[in-house]
């Protein structure tokens, strides 16, 4: 019997938190807390400094936000002055804002006690100022940005901080922070409560850990990188570029695919491609990247969170910056475009419900496959990755199917049956609008983009901060029209449906308007498998080919 009370989870209210964070998190939903919650936060609570080691989607920055935000409550009790307590460092300006959000989501019933400022936005220092001399308790930025407003006198740590913490800490380094954080270092005092939070333990954690944590309790969950198989399902198909063009205009078009989708590929250029080439299909598309202004990023994953848009192109930096990629590494030497260092897409990001994630292009290590993969399945909700492969992939894919398999009978990969001359009609199409997307066009489009959003952000940045609600009608996936539209091209006439799609479709004789297939009363069979949208494509139209 007691051996199956100490396997009993522990819940939010066992944990001896304060009542007004417990609203909050029922505010939020959270019924019950994820393995390194319910590990980490006892610890973290008792004071020791802890390294947290926990998957992509496993809730890490709730599990330091609540024992940071009880213990500043707790401080609140006996303190007679107002003091930076907690100081929250992260690699990119999107996760800053991400944990600002959440500290801010925890504290909604104690606002006037626990306050949060983020400071990564690149605005002037002086902008910032007035709202440190007011000292919040909780300090979010990036390393660079922090140190700047130390180097300001805008921020004095010395003597009051009291909780480090450090977010995604294996991309610290890698984002170029080392020298920064060393000197970050010496404005601190020497005794404080620290936290490290990663996805892997890489030796820049392991050298991290030695500059920041004094005796720390090593939380590694004993759980594997990616969601299970019951959960998140991976699927293979093998095609050259123009056919993963031809099936991914189709799936989308035909609406084969359900809930919020991101598409991954390599490079920024290739973003700008795609979007443009679903444009012409009527197909609504917003691009992320490191190019963009911070502001417009991190609005831009608000939105797609808030479900205004469903579709997300975005690039890996990583592939940009891989060493061993020859490829890669001409392009990047070539560009002189300025890229944000701050910026990072598969990694950190909260992506929140998002049923699928495409590799147009297949990532170059597993690593960035595991972590292009945790965008979906996040907390117990279903989720499905395919990966498009050329021939020149293959051996990509074959490394990182080895390096997650670790020797396992049976491969997570599922071979997805697809037959392409079921949709040679869609091909001609497809053939067509991705070679009317050219270099040129490409690079105007980046121009152009860049230009719009600047001028969204910054002429109208006053009005916005008195009328916030018309912030929210600025979209992110409006039209580029680099390339020449053609109207008939975002209707798919009956005749180019096959027979075998056409139910799936709810393209019926009675039923041709335009999008019938998209009502909520149609009864298709994608709708019966709508909790695992990728299974919705697995039907009889493009099943494999029996041998002879």
């Amino acid at each position: 019997m007691s051996e199956e009370n100490e396997q009993k989870p522990v819940n939010f209210h066992e944990m001896e938190l304060d009542d007004r964070i417990l609203k909050a998190i029922a505010k939020l939903g959270w019924q019950t807390p994820t393995m390194i919650q319910e590990k980490a936060i006892p610890l973290l609570l008792e004071g020791k400094d802890v390294l947290v080691r926990a998957r992509t989607g496993s809730g890490k920055t709730a599990a330091f936000a609540i024992p940071v935000i009880q213990k500043i409550l707790n401080i609140k009790q006996t303190a007679t002055q107002q003091d930076i307590k907690a100081l929250i460092l992260a690699p990119s300006k999107e996760l800053c804002h991400q944990i600002c959000t959440v500290v801010k989501d925890l504290t909604v019933k104690c606002s006037r006690e626990v306050r949060c400022l983020d400071i990564s936005p690149q605005v002037e220092l002086n902008v910032q100022k007035p709202l440190l001399v007011e000292k919040p308790d909780i300090i979010v930025g990036t390393p660079a940005r922090t140190l700047q407003h130390i180097k300001a006198e805008n921020l004095y740590l010395k003597k009051s901080l009291e909780i480090l913490v450090i977010d995604e800490a294996d991309l610290v380094f890698s984002f170029g922070y080392e020298e920064e954080l060393r000197e970050l270092m010496t404005y601190l005092p020497k005794l404080y409560q620290a936290i490290l939070a990663s996805a892997t333990l890489s030796e820049d954690v392991k050298n991290l850990k030695s500059l920041v944590l004094h005796n720390p309790v090593i939380l590694k969950l004993e759980e594997p990188d990616l969601a299970p198989a019951s959960q998140l399902t991976h699927y293979l198909l093998y095609a050259e570029e123009m056919d993963k063009a031809t099936i991914l205009y189709a799936l989308l078009k035909l609406h084969l695919i359900r809930g919020k989708t991101i598409i991954f590929v390599n490079t920024v250029d290739k973003c700008y491609k795609i979007k443009l080439y679903l444009e012409q299909f009527g197909i609504p598309t917003c691009v992320l990247n490191s190019e963009l202004p911070a502001t417009i990023r991190c609005h831009s994953v608000n939105q797609f969170n808030q479900g205004i848009y469903d579709i997300i192109i975005a690039s890996d930096e990583k592939a940009l910056e891989q060493p061993g990629n020859e490829r890669n590494f001409r392009e990047t030497k070539k560009s002189k475009r300025r890229k944000d260092k701050e910026s990072g897409v598969s990694r950190g990001i909260d992506f929140q419900f998002v049923a699928n994630v495409i590799n147009f292009d297949f990532p170059l290590d597993a690593e960035a496959y595991i972590h292009r993969a945790g965008r979906t399945a996040r907390g117990n909700n279903q989720g499905s990755v395919l990966s498009f492969i050329c021939i020149k992939e293959k051996p990509l894919q074959e490394i990182v199917e080895r390096t997650i398999n670790q020797g396992q009978d049976t491969s997570i990969f599922k071979s997805y049956q697809f037959k392409l001359d079921e949709v040679e009609a869609f091909k001609y199409r497809a053939k067509d609008a991705w070679k009317a997307v050219t270099r040129i066009a490409v690079r105007e489009a980046r121009l152009k983009e860049i230009k719009q959003e600047i001028f969204n952000c910054q002429k109208l940045k006053s009005y916005f901060e008195d009328n916030p609600n018309d912030l929210q009608v600025l979209r992110h996936d409006k039209a580029l029209h680099t390339v020449r539209i053609q109207q008939h091209l975002s209707d798919v006439p009956e005749y180019i449906i096959p027979p075998t799609l056409k139910s799936l479709a709810g393209v019926t004789k009675r039923k041709r308007k335009r999008d019938n297939y998209r009502t909520e009363n149609s009864t298709t069979k994608f709708q019966v498998k709508k909790s695992n949208p990728l299974l919705s494509m697995q039907f009889e139209g493009f099943s494999k080919k029996k041998k002879k």
